[in-house]
């Protein structure tokens, strides 16, 4: 192929990654949706079955590092899907881990990822936990204002972490907690790291456990910090890095991160991927439904109503899969989000969701607002899509303000 010309466009999958979605795919069918609805009325941590996805080797560091390394960047979006596609209460409890691994992944040391990233999974036989924490009473969207506070105590070499975490998945459960915190709080997110809590620290415990409207067989809790004491090397990225770009910041230079935007960089399209499951699981219901439901002397599915919802649906969640997956793409290949289309995938997708999952109950009227039927459940589900990682709210401010060339702050 000479330097003129095209490379050939495809959207066909790699055989590797069909194989990690055929399988994947079965163990959400098999293992995953006939657990659903206990573990959503439980509203309790689904250990069973995040020991039987680490058994097959689902729930492992080996499992995401190869799947996030994928060379088309597709291989976490297609698996996420999936698992999704199950039950998103069970779904994130498996991969909710993955969020404060990817944290320290993104911009730890090598020897911070080599250490302290295999412990959030643990092994098959002693599976483990890890909380990334970041949102706060006061400060959930505006993560500027967080105040957590992070005090570095030069006679003992450790940083004093003080503070309230709130909405934070497995938060107080986890076996390693990332906390972001201010260090300098004149200078707003800009003074901000990311700090890692190894497991039994003094002062670090759990505070109020919500119960919520879905995805309730994931744990979301408060994390109080009252003089949490953690070792000088245990920030993410390592202080001599920090000092720079604190240095660069009081310089007026730009700095070239913030602790807790660039993990949500990193996952935003990945949290689109579990949208368009809970999405696809809508949808899948519905239609089977409409063809099976007999109205009037004849199926459901030949109304035209009821089958202009289902192309509605089908249209959305096909456009939004189109947009995460190239979200993924660049991401994996390098390529800068120069019109925020990570926030794109995950605003399209997580809004998809919830008019899909809606239609689902519309088609199966009076059943599909009772719990006997699952569309309930993945309505409930598929709001929390508009509001963590980023509400659409803000995915819509951060994708004008960079078209517009405004600044994110």
């Amino acid at each position: 192929m000479t330097s003129t010309e095209a490379t050939p466009f495809s959207l066909e999958l790699s055989e590797d990654v069909r194989e990690v979605q055929a399988w994947v795919h079965e163990f959400a069918k098999d293992v995953i949706r006939p657990a659903a609805e206990e573990w959503d009325e439980r509203e309790e941590t689904p250990w069973p079955l995040i020991q039987e996805a680490s058994k097959v080797g689902i729930y492992s560091l080996d499992f995401f590092a190869t799947q996030w390394l994928e060379p088309s960047g597709l291989g976490i979006p297609v698996a996420f899907e999936e698992l999704f596609w199950g039950d998103a209460g069970i779904a994130l409890s498996i991969v909710g881990t993955g969020l404060a691994a990817a944290s320290v992944a993104a911009v730890g040391t090598p020897d911070q990822v080599a250490e302290w990233v295999p412990q959030m999974f643990g092994t098959a036989d002693d599976v483990k936990l890890g909380a990334f924490c970041a949102s706060e009473p006061d400060a959930g969207s505006d993560v500027g204002s967080i105040r957590a506070r992070a005090v570095f105590d030069e006679a003992k070499d450790e940083w004093v972490l003080n503070g309230t975490k709130t909405w934070a998945t497995n938060g107080g459960i986890a076996d390693i907690h990332v906390v972001v915190a201010s260090v300098y709080p004149e200078l707003g997110s800009r003074g901000q790291a990311s700090f890692i809590v190894p497991p039994n620290t003094p002062g670090l415990k759990q505070g109020q456990k919500f119960k919520k409207h879905g995805i309730r067989a994931s744990h979301t809790a408060e994390v109080i910090l009252d003089n949490v004491r953690v070792p000088a090397g245990l920030i993410v990225g390592g202080k001599d890095k920090f000092d720079e770009r604190i240095a660069r910041v009081r310089e007026g230079k730009r700095a070239k991160g913030q602790a807790a935007m660039k993990t949500f960089e990193t996952t935003r399209p990945t949290v689109g991927a579990m949208a368009l499951g809970v999405a696809r699981a809508g949808y899948d219901y519905a239609l089977q439904y409409a063809q099976e439901r007999e109205q009037f002397g004849k199926k459901i599915g030949d109304f035209q109503a009821i089958a202009f919802k289902l192309a509605d649906m089908k249209c959305q969640i096909d456009a939004a899969r189109l947009m995460v997956w190239r979200a993924a793409w660049m991401a994996r290949n390098g390529k800068d989000f120069t019109a925020a289309e990570g926030s794109m995938a995950k605003l399209m997708a997580s809004e998809a969701a919830v008019r899909v999952t809606e239609e689902a109950i519309q088609i199966l009227g009076g059943n599909g607002y009772t719990r006997e039927y699952p569309v309930e459940r993945m309505h409930r589900d598929s709001k929390i899509f508009t509001i963590f990682e980023g509400t659409s709210e803000i995915q819509r401010l951060v994708i004008g303000r960079t078209l517009t060339g405004l600044p994110v702050r």
